[in-house]
């Protein structure tokens, strides 16, 4: 897909999202490019407007878990918005970011408060048994996870690319960490659907990204 027609497309969700706000359309508008410029920064090859249009696409599909899905959908438009490979804050400061776009666009305090939290937990990617909406928003962005052979190569070669700056070894040694982080977890999704449909997936790609990375360290 073009970007332009990825940008139409995302546009078109963007406004269906805010339309219950009753969004004056200009600020909307100027919101939106404030995003996609975000999304279009040099040094993004993962964590672009696709990774949004992804996570959006399966928040859909998971939609009948949420308590309160516009704010699902506006986490999710923001959840990455600020993303620095070295930097250890970029949840809160993306969470700030949402907090004062969506408080200029006249968005309820009681509905930001909720983005923002769901944000913050994207950190971690951990959600308590009753927090549906923090579920959701988790599953959806690490349904990546879970794709096929050559989507999930896709993935990796991007995310290596943003940490282009890090030394092979360290950055073998920390991806493994994190990866292995996610193995030991009782379970990756916490949605019913992707519980039985990706997590097998998820954790054989998990499995295999690791051997591939430990054979690269003995090279």
């Amino acid at each position: 897909m073009s970007t332009e027609n990825l940008t139409h497309i995302l546009f078109s969700n963007w406004q269906h999202t805010l339309q219950p706000f009753g969004v004056d359309q200009v600020a909307a508008e100027k919101t939106f490019s404030c995003l996609v410029a975000a999304y279009s920064t040099p040094g993004r090859y993962y964590h672009t407007l696709k990774h949004i249009d992804q996570v959006l696409s399966t928040i859909q599909i998971l939609q009948g878990y949420t308590n309160n899905l516009a704010a699902v959908q506006l986490a999710a438009w923001f959840h990455d918005v600020v993303y620095d490979t070295e930097a250890q804050d970029n949840e809160k400061r993306s969470a700030n970011y949402a907090f004062e776009l969506l408080s200029n666009l006249g968005i309820p305090e009681t509905t930001i408060t909720t983005i923002t939290r769901l944000i913050l937990n994207t950190k971690d990617h951990q959600a308590t048994a009753d927090d549906y909406d923090s579920q959701v928003l988790l599953d959806a962005d690490l349904a990546i996870l879970a794709t096929n052979s050559v989507q999930y190569y896709e993935y990796t070669h991007a995310i290596r690319q943003e940490y282009g700056s890090v030394a092979e070894a360290d950055y073998i040694t920390g991806r493994q960490q994190v990866l292995e982080r996610f193995l030991q977890r009782s379970r990756i999704y916490f949605t019913p659907l992707m519980s039985e449909f990706a997590e097998p997936s998820a954790r054989g790609n998990i499995q295999g990204e690791i051997q591939s990375l430990s054979k690269k360290d003995t090279w």
